[in-house]
């Protein structure tokens, strides 16, 4: 499955969260996926702190190395952001009313994800701490 079909698929699961042009940022996703990676999750949603700023659309995907996030902008260029398990720190959860935020702090920056549908809160949680307890021991380890 590609990444714009599990990112549909995330978008079908949770129509409350506000994504479009989800073909366009996954494109910018899979043109940094290494051939040793493998997806394993997707999600889409806006990245940015603002609720009220719906035009910062993105697709998010978790990979067995590392956190992407890809953005293609509406006329030229786009955004790519990576977060590695050595520069991940922790990360929040906000449930709103209707909407929920999620803010990935790394070393460097926080990066905020805005305006998802409540009810995917809990499944994006255990899928990013899930890899990045794991990633995280596996790192401990090769540190020493």
């Amino acid at each position: 499955m590609s990444i714009c079909e599990m990112a549909k698929d995330f978008k079908k699961r949770y129509p409350d969260t506000i994504c479009w042009r989800v073909r366009k940022h996954a494109e910018v996703i899979e043109n940094y996926i290494n051939p040793d990676e493998k997806v394993l999750f997707v999600f889409c949603g806006q990245k940015n702190p603002n609720l009220f700023d719906w035009f910062s659309s993105c697709v998010i995907a978790l990979t067995n190395k590392r956190i992407l996030i890809g953005q293609k902008r509406v006329l030229w260029g786009s955004f790519y952001t990576q977060i590695t398990p050595d520069l991940y720190n922790d990360m929040e959860i906000y449930r709103g009313l209707i909407f929920g935020r999620i803010s990935i702090d790394t070393v460097k920056e926080t990066i905020v994800l805005t305006n998802l549908d409540k009810n995917c809160l809990d499944e994006i949680e255990t899928a990013i701490s899930q890899f990045m307890m794991k990633a995280k021991k596996v790192y401990k380890k090769e540190e020493k």
